[in-house]
């Protein structure tokens, strides 16, 4: 379960490399295809808001019953995910409101992106310096076991870098080909 937690981290990351390349060319008053970022930000609330992060609870609730807390780490996960979530809606309801044809300060948006870019990378790395070691440390096998029965979703296919590519992520997919790296 962490395994795939920080597959999908990586790809999260991906999508933040898009929107930091979109926030500079706003910045720059370079022209700026909106759907594509309107497409993370929908990827962002379907997948990392709905199944990612309820994952990421659901075995840290595990860890704070069952292991003791050394830490400081007890609500600070939840909060992030909260506020990652109202960040989310918030951008999406402006893109909804840009695609839509009126007027809304570039600057204000640029905010807002960049505002949601910076939680995004600090709520991944606090994960990966943090929380991750925290669950390997003392989280056992029949620890692990018993989370993956407690999983209620089951083996959810993403939407975007799954094996099937959903219609509606079919550009972004291209796009983020486009920025990676070949390897040689």
């Amino acid at each position: 379960m962490l395994q795939s937690l920080q597959e999908d981290h990586k790809n999260i990351a991906k999508l933040l490399k898009v929107l930091e390349q979109k926030l500079a060319h706003i910045r720059n008053e370079k022209a700026v295809k909106y759907k594509l970022i309107a497409h993370i930000i929908s990827y962002m609330q379907e997948y990392a808001d709905r199944f990612h992060h309820p994952k990421e609870d659901l075995i840290y609730d595990y860890y704070v019953k069952y292991r003791v807390v050394e830490d400081d780490l007890s609500d600070q996960l939840k909060q992030q995910h909260q506020s990652l979530l109202e960040m989310t809606d918030e951008l999406s309801d402006i893109l909804d409101i840009i695609l839509l044809d009126a007027v809304v300060p570039l600057d204000q948006f640029s905010d807002k992106l960049e505002t949601f870019i910076k939680a995004q990378w600090d709520h991944l790395n606090y994960e990966e310096d943090v929380v991750f070691p925290a669950l390997k440390r003392h989280l056992t096998e029949d620890d692990w076991r018993a989370i993956e029965q407690s999983w209620q979703h089951g083996k959810y296919e993403d939407p975007l870098f799954g094996h099937r590519v959903q219609e509606q992520y079919k550009a972004l997919s291209e796009r983020i080909k486009l920025s990676e790296p070949l390897d040689d």
